[in-house]
């Protein structure tokens, strides 16, 4: 079975999900256009528990992006992040790049979790360019269990791979292949080899993960990946032909949803606050519990257990294929 998933803590879109003020302790450049930040709670209080594949959303002057935690999910005093400055972004990265100095307090929320390592007989992990971060506590967790793993690091030159210092430790396990010197992944052999009991998890650019996604389903090989922007096949319908009623359960508000509008815009024309950031199905931001009705999933990030659960959905893209939805919201 062809698993897809992004980034299983708790489904949650529940608007008193806490959110903390954190600050940078470590800001250092790690890589071309890539800064690697220590975050800790102002307080100083205990951060909350993770595991790999975890992400968090982090708040700069209005701007929210999330970003996975690599860092080792024992250490309970500090997050570890790395912000890919993108120059065709939204400006949120851009913004770190500039400000993110030690000292500098942001606001966070999560961790939310929809890109699990299950338990398997051994994994080999892809990743390219800033889509090593979700991998590293997983590559550092296969490696405490003694699970047989290799890993596959690629990006378009080798000053563009993030944390080379931390992943030579683990030797011949990790092969980096830079593009320029060593041309593109052969991900076609890569699954062909993939060991009986072995999985898969990628993460980076789209191209890459299409790909990956195309093999994994024609050989039957079992895939889970994480997508820093939207899927478009998922996307398709998105927009909706058909209007139909939402109940926001906890707000007490009842709204129309038409075609042409998300359920978060409806909502938000009402008066119901939302918490919503990418607006493409990706981040998890807007998950929200759906109580009643079945929801059609158009996101990048529940996986096929999950969508047939139909417990949850992100309603920035969903929309229902029943006349009515009730949400906890």
């Amino acid at each position: 079975m062809n698993h897809m998933t992004i980034m299983e803590t708790k489904p949650v879109n529940d608007q008193n999900e806490l959110e903390r003020d954190v600050v940078v302790t470590e800001a250092v450049a790690i890589a071309t256009d890539v800064v690697m930040l220590r975050l800790a709670d102002a307080s100083g209080a205990d951060l909350p528990e993770w595991a790999p594949g975890a992400h968090i959303d982090v708040t700069l002057d209005g701007n929210i992006r999330q970003y996975s935690l690599c860092g080792d999910p024992n250490e309970r005093k500090s997050w570890r992040i790395a912000v890919l400055r993108e120059e065709a972004g939204r400006g949120g990265s851009k913004l770190l790049h500039e400000r993110a100095r030690h000292g500098l307090q942001l606001t966070a929320r999560g961790p939310r979790n929809h890109f699990t390592l299950r338990p398997a007989a051994g994994y080999l992990f892809v990743a390219g360019g800033i889509g090593i971060t979700p991998l590293l506590p997983m590559v550092a967790a296969a490696e405490a269990a003694g699970t047989p793993w290799r890993l596959v690091y690629g990006a378009r030159s080798a000053d563009r791979l993030s944390f080379v210092p931390e992943l030579e430790q683990y030797g011949s396990k990790v092969t980096f292949q830079p593009e320029d010197t060593h041309g593109m992944l052969d991900l076609k052999q890569l699954v062909v080899e993939l060991p009986q009991g072995a999985e898969i998890y990628a993460c980076g650019p789209t191209g890459l993960l299409d790909r990956l996604e195309e093999l994994c389903t024609e050989a039957g090989k079992p895939l889970h990946i994480e997508r820093f922007s939207a899927d478009p096949k998922a996307l398709e319908g998105a927009s909706g032909t058909s209007s139909f009623e939402v109940i926001a359960e906890t707000s007490g508000v009842t709204v129309t949803v038409p075609p042409g509008t998300s359920i978060v815009r409806a909502l938000e024309d009402a008066g119901v606050d939302v918490l919503t950031s990418c607006e493409e199905g990706v981040c998890s931001t807007c998950e929200t519990r759906v109580l009643a009705g079945i929801p059609e999933h158009h996101d990048s990030v529940l996986n096929d257990d999950e969508r047939e659960r139909n417990d949850v959905m992100m309603i920035c893209v969903s929309r229902a294929k029943t006349p009515s939805l009730t949400l906890d919201i």
